[in-house]
């Protein structure tokens, strides 16, 4: 069985992108990718959103050419071999990218139960929009942030504004640009 986790990069102020969309300032460092590196590790499966998926879909076909950073060749190799759950009710199967990559229009919390009991290792669920309904259900079981010391002032906020839980600090780091990452699990 696996685990539900929920990973995001926020500004100081809570949200994963500004009034206008913009997340370019949530770029990771050396130091930062390297924690993404190592948590892929643990990834079996990916639930995101189009276009999150979109984006992610660099990885589908970064080159493992000599020159490339060894780093970054790695992290595409570890993303490539992970299914992804794209939740998308516009998408179509030719804009995948990836052969383990299946659409799904409406990802009910129980159809992401059984995703998660299907699982070995972590199941990552990625983007506000679609972690939501399974935060809100208390489905969560691993909270991953990277905190960015920035103020955006609005935008779309990494957590729903409607949960009340308590959660136990298991990890922290604090990387020389000030990016904080903080690992909470339920109590």
């Amino acid at each position: 069985m696996g685990t539900l986790a929920y990973v995001a990069t926020v500004s100081i102020d809570g949200y994963a992108a500004d009034a206008d969309g913009d997340f370019q300032w949530t770029a990771p460092t050396d130091a930062v990718f390297a924690v993404h590196l190592d948590r892929m590790a643990e990834v079996s499966t990916e639930v995101l959103g189009r276009k999150t998926y979109k984006l992610m879909g660099y990885w589908d076909t970064y080159p493992d050419a000599e020159g490339r950073p060894a780093a970054e060749r790695e992290f595409a190799r570890r993303w490539r071999g992970i299914d992804k759950i794209v939740v998308s009710s516009t998408m179509t199967g030719d804009e995948l990218t990836s052969d383990r990559a299946r659409i799904v229009p409406d990802l009910s919390l129980v159809e992401l139960q059984r995703v998660v009991e299907r699982a070995q290792g972590l199941v990552e669920i990625f983007g506000p929009t679609v972690a939501a309904d399974a935060i809100r259900a208390g489905l969560v079981e691993d909270f991953r942030f990277f905190v960015v010391p920035k103020m955006v002032g609005g935008g779309l906020r990494a957590l729903p504004d409607d949960v009340h839980l308590d959660l136990s600090l298991a990890e922290h780091r604090i990387f020389d640009n000030g990016i904080t990452y903080l690992r909470y699990l339920p109590r």
